[in-house]
């Protein structure tokens, strides 16, 4: 796939280690204050009613907190707006308490648990907690999970002439599975599309022009060098958590002044790698 897909970000939401929340991770990502590790917070899911709040695991409360973080400052209503979730691993704890189940010499499996080992349970409970009418998309790519999203949810926008939320997330997986598939750190992201005809300029915190090349060269290298970011904690986080590749496109959206340009490559798994042209 080579063709590019115009886009402009209206809003986004945030919340990893050191970075609680898009406003405050801003200045971490320019520079101007030093990024420190540290456990994150996640507020609880309000919409949802009470019931519904207390069988939600973690990763379904991230997602929420960081598409609550895009719309809160977004002209777009989260009832009508198409959705698209993307994680590597979905929830973790609960495929661990479902396979311990499993192992018990007589095993008992919670309707609550396997209702909530499906891939789709932050889209359906954010369908439950907006009343969102709007369609919505679930994906899962691995450790190209974030760029996947990405191009899916920013082709949805050009194609349907209409916003699309992009929401990534990861938590951490628990032993003995994370001995074998090793995520680091809890992350999630929260990118509000749209066409880049529909939004204008002053509104947009960026326009971008994705190039969706994904195939490898022929040596079997990347197309091109994903982006680093500065912080080397803060790149062994892009590295180390599928949805923190978005990290290098957020610094650029946070320093970048009014009028300039700029070429991003986020890690798209697998040796292939996602090239993405922005206007600030």
């Amino acid at each position: 796939m080579t063709a590019c897909l115009h886009v402009a970000i209206e809003s986004i939401g945030l919340i990893a280690p050191g970075l609680p929340d898009w406003t405050q991770a801003m200045a971490v990502l320019r520079g101007e204050a030093p990024w420190q590790d540290a456990p994150i917070a996640i507020p609880p899911p309000q919409r949802l009613p009470p019931a519904e709040r207390r069988r939600v695991g973690t990763p379904v409360k991230l997602a929420m907190a960081v598409a609550e973080q895009a719309f809160a400052s977004a002209s777009a209503l989260a009832a009508d707006t198409a959705t698209v979730f993307t994680s590597s691993s979905g929830d973790g704890d609960n495929c661990h308490q479902l396979s311990d189940a499993l192992t018990a010499a007589e095993p008992v499996l919670s309707p609550t648990r396997f209702t909530n080992s499906v891939h789709n349970v932050p889209a359906g409970y954010w369908s439950i907690a907006v009343g969102a009418r709007a369609m919505s998309t679930s994906l899962c790519a691995h450790d190209g999970s974030f760029c996947a999203g990405l191009v899916e949810a920013a082709t949805l926008a050009c194609v349907d002439d209409a916003p699309v939320a992009l929401v990534a997330f990861e938590i951490p997986y628990p032993e003995p599975i994370r001995a074998s598939r090793p995520i680091e750190a809890a992350c999630g992201v929260a990118i509000l599309l749209w066409p880049a005809s529909r939004l204008p300029a002053p509104s947009a915190l960026a326009t971008l022009s994705i190039g969706a090349r994904r195939a490898p060269g022929p040596d079997g290298a990347p197309t091109a060098a994903a982006t680093k970011m500065a912080d080397a904690g803060l790149d062994a986080l892009r590295r180390t958590t599928p949805a923190a590749r978005a990290l290098p496109l957020l610094a650029w959206i946070a320093r970048a002044r009014p009028g300039e340009h700029g070429r991003i490559v986020l890690d798209a798994g697998h040796g292939s790698t996602l090239p993405i042209e922005a206007v600030r």
